[in-house]
């Protein structure tokens, strides 16, 4: 057995990682970008002109067993890191698009859902004006479109594909239990600063899990 296997990092992950990230940089990161901002332009509007009557989503034993922890926050918002790496580190060209598509199926399922059936949290007790950083996200989002949580569904979405390449790179148990361990922080934060509950958080995780494993058994078929 390799010595070096065991390791969390090596230099030739390390040199993976780096040939990785800047084959094709331009189009990854203009497509990020882009795919970001077009995915925020919708899921606003929709958040702020709903269509439907807007259902509130009732809470369960696992919504009152999570306490409200407001340092949670920056784990939440590592989401947007985490979502950005994945296809960064996508070096064949079929992937890298059919991984964009699959990213846009993944947000136009999830929006057409918040379309006909929107949304949002019950409200809580908690006075937001002694937590400024989530006053303002939740004058931002406002906790709706809250069910699937496509928070939990792209972290989902992501995590599986982080297992995936980090595979074909070999990389060690280590880096891929703190793939997984990553992933459900972003799940637990969620509701530990009561932007969703633990019915949108299962669904948003069937969302992204589903749209993953389907994605990658269609790229396991030979073209």
């Amino acid at each position: 057995m390799d010595p070096l296997k065991s390791l969390p990092l090596t230099t030739d992950l390390f040199r993976q990682i780096g040939a990785r990230v800047i084959t094709a940089w331009p189009a990854k990161m203009i497509g990020t970008t882009l795919g970001m901002t077009a995915f925020f332009i919708v899921y606003f509007w929709l958040l702020h002109h709903p269509l439907h009557p807007v259902a509130i989503m009732p809470l369960t034993a696992v919504d009152r067993l999570i306490d409200f922890q407001p340092l949670a926050l920056p784990l939440y918002l590592s989401l947007w890191i985490y979502v950005s790496l994945a296809p960064a580190l996508v070096i064949d060209r079929r992937e890298l698009l059919s991984y964009g598509l699959a990213a846009t199926a993944l947000g136009a399922i999830g929006l057409g859902i918040f379309l006909f059936w929107p949304t949002t949290v019950p409200p809580s007790m908690i006075d937001w004006s002694q937590h400024p950083a989530l006053a303002f996200l939740k004058s931002a989002d406002a906790g709706g479109n809250a069910c699937p949580s496509l928070h939990v569904a792209f972290a989902v979405f992501s995590a599986i594909w982080f297992e995936r390449l980090l595979r074909q790179m070999q990389a060690g148990r280590f880096i891929r239990t703190l793939n997984w361990l990553w992933c459900i922080g972003i799940l637990y934060s969620t509701m530990a600063i009561r932007q969703h509950v633990s019915l949108d958080v299962l669904a948003g995780a069937v969302l992204g899990g589903a749209v993953a494993m389907g994605h990658l058994r269609w790229l396991r078929t030979p073209s």
